[in-house]
């Protein structure tokens, strides 16, 4: 008889992932005892759960010096990309938490609910930056989607939000279902399931080629999706629009970091030697999302469905570093092209928490700050927080001195020296473009006055927790435009652990 290996894994890669799974279950179980409307305790334990994990990724960081560890017989890797991804995502949630509780408290959604869903859905997140195998991508996307399509219906006497939950669940588990049979495919052709393996067998040439490019495309196609780039992107305006705000800021921030380490496991770690493929496949949904976020957030009056296409057309800007790292086969220009969609996703997240948290901070009790026209006379009521969006909207521009400038400069400069010239000049004329709404909310907040006959024209108040942090956000896009080669650096680094 053969013996049975019964050699357990090494769990410290994994210790993150552990700690956050147990903290959640003990949140929802947690908040059954507890009967304050603000939820105190749930909320509280929530962020000491994020600390934590924070905590422990700096621990297996330290552990491992940044080098790629492999688990649960090569299912799980962690390295210098994921710890780093890891932590943004932290951040991420723990800064989701500040900006919604008020929001969620006075609309009757503070629950346990969103707190126990917000923590699992960052679950999913972490298994996806970590994933070494179809499987494992596979399980960690399921668990992120399914949280952010419970999430969006949190709201159930809201018809809207109703709506687009079925919107998001419907075309979800279409773009599920494509990369399932892409991920089939290619399993055929290679004969694997480990991402590792698959590059191995590509590789050498062994592997089916006609097949391997066939679930190529059904892959890349349910990346596209999570990623939210045309013309897989008729979710995103009607989701942003029909959800709560809170749950918007959910769906806007962490899970975009989760599906660009996807992109990165599935394509460059597994098919890079497929990469004449897929950057044609990315260059064209590229052009076409620069091009339909930027002329269609134009006619937006509603500022989340603004920001929609706005995200949009983000992602189609992260593409040019993913088109741009190898050329004609030559690898040379990869780490700093990838390097530059890493920063780019990170300082997008950043963004879309400050613009995100501004249409909370603003809301209130019986108003809701999701139209264009709730930003006249801001500078009137609050100079300071004028100033803060004034910062959000030139960064989303990519004007200097903002992060969000040397974000499109490092991506469209990977194009350049890449030869995709064609494609930065493109960019940047799309870039033109779309600054036009984003300088329309700052025309409204400094030359128009208030309105004083509605809620709008109100002075701005709020919690003293979500002001400092607004203004932590906006100065914090104002350094990373001043000071971005630190972060740059770090994306670098994390790259070329790979």
């Amino acid at each position: 008889m053969t013996p049975v290996n019964t050699t357990l894994p090494d769990f410290l890669p994994a210790a993150p992932e552990i700690f956050l799974l147990a903290m959640a279950c003990v949140v929802m179980i947690a908040d059954l005892f507890v009967k304050s409307p603000r939820r105190t305790v749930s909320y509280v334990l929530s962020h000491l759960t994020l600390l934590g994990c924070a905590g422990l990724t700096l621990m297996v960081m330290a552990a491992t010096t940044g080098a790629p560890v492999y688990t649960f017989s090569g299912l799980f890797v962690a390295d210098m990309m994921s710890h780093v991804l890891k932590l943004s995502a932290y951040v991420a949630a723990s800064a989701t938490l500040v900006y919604s509780r008020q929001y969620l408290l006075d609309r009757g959604l503070l629950s346990g609910e969103f707190l126990s869903l917000l923590l699992f859905s960052i679950l999913g997140g972490m298994v996806l930056m970590s994933a070494n195998s179809f499987i494992t991508i596979y399980m960690g996307l399921e668990l992120l989607s399914l949280c952010l399509y419970a999430m969006v219906a949190l709201n159930r006497d809201s018809a809207a939000s109703t709506e687009a939950a079925m919107k998001y669940f419907v075309l979800g588990a279409l773009a599920s279902g494509l990369l399932l049979y892409g991920m089939s495919m290619i399993y055929g052709a290679t004969g694997t399931l480990s991402i590792t393996e698959v590059a191995k067998a590509i590789g050498s040439g062994s592997s089916d080629k006609t097949i391997l490019v066939f679930g190529l495309v059904f892959a890349v196609c349910g990346t596209a999706f999570k990623l939210g780039v045309a013309p897989f992107h008729m979710w995103i305006p009607d989701v942003y629009h029909g959800a709560p705000t809170a749950v918007t800021m959910v769906i806007g921030t962490a899970p975009k970091l989760a599906a660009f380490a996807m992109a990165m496991r599935l394509l460059v770690n597994g098919m890079l030697d497929l990469a004449g493929d897929w950057q044609q496949m990315l260059a064209i949904m590229a052009v076409i999302s620069m091009a339909i976020g930027n002329v269609t957030a134009i006619a937006q009056t509603n500022t989340k469905r603004m920001l929609a296409y706005s995200t949009i057309s983000h992602m189609g800007f992260l593409l040019l570093g993913m088109v741009s790292g190898v050329v004609g086969g030559n690898w040379f220009n990869a780490a700093d092209a990838y390097s530059a969609s890493m920063f780019y996703v990170i300082v997008y997240v950043l963004m879309t928490l400050g613009a995100f948290g501004m249409l909370l901070f603003l809301s209130r009790a019986g108003f809701e700050c999701d139209r264009i026209e709730d930003f006249k006379g801001l500078n009137r009521r609050s100079p300071w927080f004028a100033f803060i969006m004034l910062v959000l909207m030139f960064s989303l521009a990519g004007l200097p001195p903002t992060g969000g400038f040397f974000a499109k400069y490092a991506v469209i400069s990977a194009a350049v020296a890449a030869g995709q010239v064609w494609l930065a000049v493109v960019a940047v004329l799309f870039s033109l473009i779309g600054a036009f709404f984003y300088l329309r909310i700052v025309k409204l907040m400094y030359f128009d006055e208030p309105d004083d006959s509605s809620a709008r024209g109100s002075v701005v108040v709020g919690p003293g927790e979500m002001r400092v942090l607004l203004s932590v956000n906006g100065l914090a896009l104002l350094a990373l435009g001043v000071l971005p080669q630190y972060l740059m650096d770090l994306c670098l680094l994390a790259i070329k652990s790979l």
